[in-house]
This record gives C-alpha cells, sequence and structure tokens, in this order.
C-alpha cells in the first residue's frame, strides 16, 4: 500500500514539474524577447517593402516630369515642374523618415544580438576554464604513475581517453569562443554603420523640409509677379535667354583660349570607374558634347559636362575624395528669369589634378576647405540656375586650369577651365538609362 502510494506521489510530482515547466516557458522572459524579435524583425520586412513602394511612386512622376520638361517653356509648364517636384519632396521625406524607423529596428536587432553573443562568449569562456581545470587536475600525473595507481590497465587507458576527450572539447570550445568573438565585432561594426546612416538620413531629412518650403516659395513668388500671365513671363524667359547667351559666350572664349594651350597627354590614363557615379542611380538625360539637345539649347551647340535627370532633393555624392575649392551661386533670385548659369555649385580639386563641378543644386551641405571622401553627401539636386528641369550638371574639368570669372550678370563667380569628357573617367554608362536626346554614344 505504501509502495502504490509513493508511486503515485511520484507520478503527480513528475506532472506538476511538466505543467510548471511548460507554463513558464510559455511566460518566461526569453519566450518573450523571442516574440518581440521577430515582431521586430517583420516590422523591419514591411519598411523595406513600404520604401520600395515609395520609390515606385518617385519614379512615376520622374517619368512625368521628363515628358513635361520636353514641353517648351512656359508658365503653365514651370508651374507644373514645381508641383511635380514638391511631391516628389513629400515622397522623399516620407521615406527619409519610413528609413530612420527601419534603421531604429535594425539597431535594436542588432543590439540584441550584441547581447546574446555576449553572453554565449561568457558561457564559453566558463566552460574553457572548467575544461582547462580538469585537464590540469588529470593529466597531474606521469603516465607511468597512473598506470600503478589504476586498479587495472582497462582503467588507466579510460583515464587517457577521458583527457584526450577533454582536450578535444577544449580545442571545440576555444574555436568556437574565436568565432563568437569575430562576430561580435562584425555585430558591433554594423552597429556603427547603422547609427552613421541614420545621423545621414536625419540631416537629409532636415535638408529636404527646407528645400521643400523654398519650392512652394518660389512657385509662390512667380505667380504673384507674374500675375499667372503667360505674355508676361514668356518676356521675362526671353530676356532671360539673352542675358544667359551673352554669359555663355564669354565662357566659351575663355576656354577656348585655355585649350589652345592645353596638353592633353599631361590628364590622367583615361579609364572607365577612375570617378564614380554623382547619383545612386544614374538616369542621363544629357551626355558631353554636341548633343542634340545642344544644338538647340546652346549658342557653342556643345554641352560641357553630363546631365543626370533626378529629383529635387536627391543626394549628390563626391565621385573622388578631394578637397572642396569652391562653393558658389550664380542666381540673383528665386524666380526663374533671376537664375544663371550653374546656380547654386560646388567644386572639388581631386589629388590627380582633375577637378569636378556638381551644378543645379538645390542646398550645399559642405563648405571650402573641407576634406571629403568618395561617396560623401556634398549636396542635393535641384532646379537652379540656368536650367529646364530638376538635374545634376556634373563637369570634369583639367584642375591646373580652373579659374573663377565675374560675368555679369550672373552672380559671384562662374567655375571655367578646360572640360574632359566625364564619361572617358566614370563608370561605362553602358546598361544604364538615357533620355531619348541624351546624345550618348
Amino acid at each position: 500500500m505504501k509502495k502504490t502510494l509513493r508511486l503515485c506521489i511520484a507520478s503527480v510530482a513528475v506532472v506538476v514539474f511538466f505543467l510548471f515547466n511548460s507554463v513558464f516557458a510559455q511566460s518566461s522572459p526569453f519566450s518573450f524577447f523571442s516574440n518581440a524579435l521577430g515582431d521586430l524583425e517583420k516590422n523591419i520586412q514591411e519598411k523595406s517593402s513600404e520604401l520600395e513602394k515609395i520609390k515606385e511612386q518617385r519614379d512615376l512622376l520622374q517619368r512625368s516630369l521628363d515628358a513635361v520638361s520636353e514641353v517648351g517653356n512656359s508658365l503653365k509648364k514651370d508651374i507644373q515642374v514645381y508641383n511635380t517636384s514638391i511631391n516628389q519632396l513629400n515622397l522623399s521625406i516620407k521615406s527619409s523618415s519610413v528609413h530612420i524607423e527601419k534603421l531604429d529596428m535594425e539597431i535594436g536587432v542588432l543590439g540584441s544580438d550584441i547581447r546574446n553573443i555576449a553572453n554565449e562568449i561568457e558561457t564559453k569562456r566558463i566552460a574553457i576554464g572548467r575544461l582547462v581545470g580538469e585537464l590540469q587536475q588529470a593529466d597531474s600525473e606521469s603516465f607511468i604513475e597512473r598506470l600503478l595507481k589504476s586498479e587495472s590497465l582497462s582503467d588507466s587507458i579510460e583515464k587517457i581517453e577521458t583527457i584526450k576527450t577533454l582536450n578535444s572539447a577544449l580545442s571545440t570550445n576555444i574555436k568556437d569562443l574565436q568565432s563568437l568573438q569575430v562576430e561580435y565585432k562584425d555585430k558591433l561594426q554594423l552597429t556603427k554603420q547603422k547609427k552613421g546612416q541614420k545621423e545621414t538620413q536625419k540631416e537629409t531629412l532636415q535638408s529636404l523640409q527646407q528645400i521643400t518650403a523654398e519650392q512652394k516659395a518660389e512657385k509662390q513668388k512667380i505667380l504673384e509677379v507674374t500675375k499667372s500671365q503667360e505674355q508676361l513671363y514668356a518676356k521675362q524667359l526671353e530676356e532671360l535667354d539673352k542675358k544667359q547667351e551673352e554669359i555663355g559666350n564669354a565662357i566659351a572664349a575663355v576656354e577656348d583660349k585655355l585649350r589652345s594651350g592645353f596638353n592633353p597627354n599631361l590628364l590622367p590614363i583615361q579609364r572607365f570607374g577612375v570617378l564614380d557615379f554623382p547619383v545612386e542611380s544614374p538616369y542621363v538625360t544629357q551626355c558631353y558634347g554636341k548633343t542634340p539637345s545642344a544644338q538647340k539649347l546652346y549658342k557653342t551647340k556643345s554641352h560641357n559636362g553630363v546631365d543626370f535627370g533626378t529629383p529635387v532633393g536627391t543626394p549628390i555624392l563626391a565621385v573622388e575624395s578631394g578637397k572642396i575649392v569652391k562653393v558658389g551661386n550664380n542666381d540673383r533670385g528665386k524666380t526663374r528669369w533671376t537664375k544663371y548659369q550653374y546656380g547654386k555649385y560646388v567644386v572639388i580639386k581631386h589629388d590627380n589634378n582633375l577637378a569636378t563641378i556638381y551644378a543645379h543644386l538645390s542646398s550645399q551641405s559642405v563648405k571650402e576647405g573641407d576634406r571629403v571622401e568618395k561617396g560623401m553627401i556634398i549636396g542635393y539636386s535641384g532646379n537652379t540656375g540656368y536650367s529646364f528641369g530638376p538635374h545634376l550638371h556634373f563637369g570634369v574639368l583639367w584642375a591646373p586650369t580652373l579659374q573663377y570669372k565675374v560675368i555679369p550678370p550672373a552672380a559671384g563667380v562662374v567655375p571655367i577651365g578646360v572640360t574632359i569628357d566625364p564619361a572617358t573617367y566614370l563608370p561605362s554608362l553602358v546598361g544604364y538609362p538615357h533620355g531619348r536626346d541624351s546624345g550618348c554614344k
């Protein structure tokens, strides 16, 4: 009877034990954090999908903007450009906000991974310490001493096998520890990168908000000055074209003089990839030289750079490391007919004696004298200067010939020098989208 009672009590204890463990496992902190981490990773995927959808919407607006830009000059067309640019900027602001949220989540996941790895490292260290102690104890006797103390030969061999097993376990644990330490270091480095990306996105978000406000103010200013009258607007643009032609002629005269004494053998060896692209998603609207657009737009019939079609507010990147030698603005006002030549621009002098110019920017995020590295954001694309739609004008010059000239009515100074076809130093343009009249070979 007592034996039966003991068996019943034992059975109940086992059932209670398993029930307790089952309930504890469901409500344990580990289970809670595991579920939270899973939700976080799911949210990251959702944010990635949201960013893709925003990009698709921006691309759709860009295609409509490209179509509008091909239409001749008119007040209606320019207001359409402003409206589309503002819509794109709003999407870019949303994209930056979502990107920041996504980076916060990724940093959170990395933080959890780092804590888990740190715990595993500590566990491995304890295990290694224990194994070392056991090995020292087991290996403190010589083979003869172990043989004499053992009751039998098989007992002695068993002890030797134990030492081998301990050695093997120690070796495995040390390798695991080394792998964990490498993973820990990599996760810390990735966290640092993500935090840097977050700060960049926050700066971009602030710039986009400011650019959006400026675009709205410019649009309102044009409507106030012209009172929505197409004829008045057309007259203002006609005057602008005449003034810009004078500026273009003055630049061409200086460039021709510089080029006449220029030895092209002094240039770096021409090969693809010496410079990176100045935008993340290159879309070329006009190449260098005697392009179809240049035949219609410029008195010189030639284009001195490469144009990249890109929404207002797109981050512009340094194509190579170098020094910021000029941050300027040729515009005299916010209305279309007071904008000249390059508008807001940045010039970088590189260590290979090339200089690069980034023009028609909406804002600059560097100052003269700054040292920049390849891929750093130096400003944001726009539609300043003598421009027919939002884009980046990218030019390459032979740095020793670089000059800055005052050419009224353009404000400030205009960078001038021997220009070089950027396509000879950029990554190959083959395979990247081009505008219909880009003139690329």
